[in-house]
């Protein structure tokens, strides 16, 4: 009898063990899935932008932007980021330090 106990605790530990593993493995995709669907959603946002004149021309101001932490806003930083918002909706929550940094980056 104890071998059958022991046979039987043995076999619910292992699928026990599986289905925690398969669990990980599905939430794990999951949550890799959803964040390469917003990094693809901002990726394609800002190379849009990027052949954009009003947006290149603004590189200067934004850096000078960044550089003083807000202190310094050009009129082209400005243009651009009213065109930015205008062009990519799905970029209206970000902040204006975060699209001038996105602007030095392409």
């Amino acid at each position: 009898m104890s071998r059958l106990r022991l046979l039987c605790t043995a076999a619910l530990l292992a699928m026990a063990a599986n289905a925690n593993a398969s669990s990980l493995i599905v939430t794990t995709d999951s949550i890799v899935g959803a964040l390469k669907a917003t990094s693809d959603a901002s990726s394609d946002a800002t190379s849009s932008l990027r052949d954009h004149k009003v947006v290149q021309a603004a590189r200067d101001d934004a850096a000078s932007f960044v550089a003083s932490e807000g202190a310094i806003r050009g009129v082209k930083l400005e243009s651009a980021l009213a065109h930015i918002r205008q062009q990519a909706p799905q970029l209206n929550s970000a902040t204006d330090a975060q699209l001038a940094q996105a602007i030095l980056a392409i």
